[in-house]
């Protein structure tokens, strides 16, 4: 059993936790829910020594634990999950999965790594990752890269489990292997920790809920106690609105970007080809490293293209990487993983924010210095407008809670005011009150602004509220194109069970 008692955390300007007592039991799965800044990372890493508490006590099996650090959390048998990446990246991915215990496979100062690439090899099964252990992780996508945390906290048999956004990247396929893995866990008394803003997954896994609100406890439920409203209201104070958003008649307007048999060595897709029309949401569903995501990547030139043309608005365009894309040709990225792409972590809210639309605050064309009262005022306004819970606007944007930094990764491609945007995982790490938010926002892009909107989503409700036309991805290949008004207007079931044909 793990004991949290009076636990109460304050960051500068922010009371993260406040007098927090709440008790896992083993052989029990609990959600901790609550919006972005509800304290429930903070929760999490003070449970693993990550950070101290100010004040209060971490009791396990009755003994008060007095951690200075993960390594220590490990020795106790506590691990987590991070909802941020926190790999090596020029490591293997044996390696990562080992790293923390390298001690167990080294004798007179030579490590077995035969034996650290079969640990390896057995906890990626056990997560479906079915890779060469040795394969470096730079190059691997936010999914393959959170499967890989996930490998790396089995391997630590540990007696409390803590999972924060574990299934933010990845597919529904992917998703149920995990389930299947922490019904196990379970089944062997291991107590379960889980941070999820997606509720059909806390409702099907989880035995318990404990919500957060502003840094305090707002009560402890059993699951069969809640449904779906109940669990918002909590967590929010009202209950959420999910409803078709309407029609977005985008079928008559140009054609903003046009990819024509783009092919790529790299990631061994070939002759892909799509197009997005002003006004529209186009989405792009499938599992990971299915080519979606791949094919955006090689599309604008972030990795290298075979073959293949590219025309904005008509004309031949050479996206030769992404400054090109956004300068000349006003092409937005949002990529998938923010922490690593995303994000300039040790810098402020304001950069970050203002970074791709710096140009618009020079003092001249021929002079780029920074009107800086200027920036200022331009990132106050998205801070305000997409609601970003931030002491200050010099706050480092590594400090914010994963779902801000979602806010502050989108804002600051908003800000260069993009005709075309790509957004790859929009709503990764944020809560149902943001999600309603970037959802509206994304809509508006569309329908209000008549930008053109290419949605990359693992989220199978998310592209099917959002998108009007869906292209399904599986095994490089592009296998069906859903479209139709009449067709997004059904209910959410019947789509879903149609999207799920094309893989069974």
């Amino acid at each position: 059993m793990l004991e949290l008692k009076n636990i109460s955390k304050s960051f500068p300007g922010v009371k993260a936790l406040q007098n927090i007592s709440v008790t896992f039991k083993e052989g029990e799965i609990n959600a901790i829910l609550g919006e972005n800044g509800a304290g429930k990372s903070t929760l999490m890493k003070i449970i693993c020594g990550i950070y101290t508490a100010d004040e209060g006590e971490v009791i396990l099996d009755g003994e008060v634990l007095h951690l200075h650090g993960y390594n220590d959390a490990i020795k106790h048998h506590i691990s987590i999950v991070n909802q941020e990446i926190n790999l090596i990246p020029n490591s293997s991915i044996a390696e990562n999965i080992c790293l923390d215990k390298l001690e167990r496979f080294t004798k007179a100062g030579f490590v077995d790594w035969k034996a650290v690439n079969e640990t390896a090899k057995k906890y990626m099964d056990m997560v479906g990752l079915d890779m060469n252990p040795n394969i470096p992780v730079r190059h691997l996508s936010a999914a393959h890269k959170q499967q890989i945390q996930i490998a790396k906290a089995l391997s630590s048999e540990s007696k409390v489990l803590m999972l924060d956004e574990p299934t933010s990247s990845l597919t529904q396929y992917e998703a149920d292997i995990l389930f299947d893995i922490m019904r196990k866990l379970k089944e062997q008394g291991v107590a379960l920790i889980f941070v999820s803003h997606k509720l059909e997954e806390v409702q099907m896994i989880c035995d318990k809920i404990t919500v957060f609100r502003d840094g305090c406890l707002v009560g402890t439920e059993k699951i069969e106690n809640v449904d779906r409203n109940k669990m918002v209201k909590m967590m929010i104070g009202r209950e959420s609105i999910l409803a078709y958003k309407g029609r977005l008649d985008a079928e008559k307007n140009e054609v903003a970007l046009k990819a024509v048999n783009i092919s790529s060595k790299l990631y061994g897709f070939r002759d892909l080809s799509f197009e997005v029309k002003r006004g529209e949401i186009l989405g792009f569903y499938g599992l990971v490293g299915s080519g979606r995501t791949e094919l955006v990547r090689t599309l604008l030139g972030v990795d290298p293209r075979e073959s293949g043309e590219a025309y904005v608005f008509g004309k031949k365009a050479k996206l030769k990487n992404l400054s090109v894309s956004l300068h000349k040709y006003k092409i937005g990225y949002v990529t998938e993983n923010r922490k690593e792409e995303g994000l300039f972590l040790e810098n402020t809210v304001a950069m970050n924010i203002s970074m791709n639309s710096l140009d618009k605050f020079y003092i001249s064309s021929k002079l780029p210095l920074i009107k800086v009262k200027e920036e200022n005022k331009n990132a106050e306004a998205y801070v305000d407008k997409l609601e970003i819970k931030t002491p200050k606007l010099t706050t480092k944007a590594g400090s914010l809670s994963g779902g801000n930094q979602q806010k502050v990764s989108i804002a600051k491609w908003l800000s260069a005011e993009c005709d075309i945007i790509i957004i790859d995982e929009p709503t990764v790490g944020v809560d149902i009150g943001a999600k309603e938010y970037i959802h509206q926002l994304i809509w508006d892009l569309a329908k209000v602004e008549n930008k053109a909107v290419v949605l990359i989503s693992s989220d199978m409700n998310e592209i099917i509220s959002l998108a009007r036309r869906i292209l399904i991805f599986k095994d490089q290949k592009i296998v069906a194109e859903l479209k139709g008004e009449e067709f997004f207007a059904q209910e959410t079931s019947a789509i879903s069970a149609k999207i799920g044909e094309y893989f069974i």
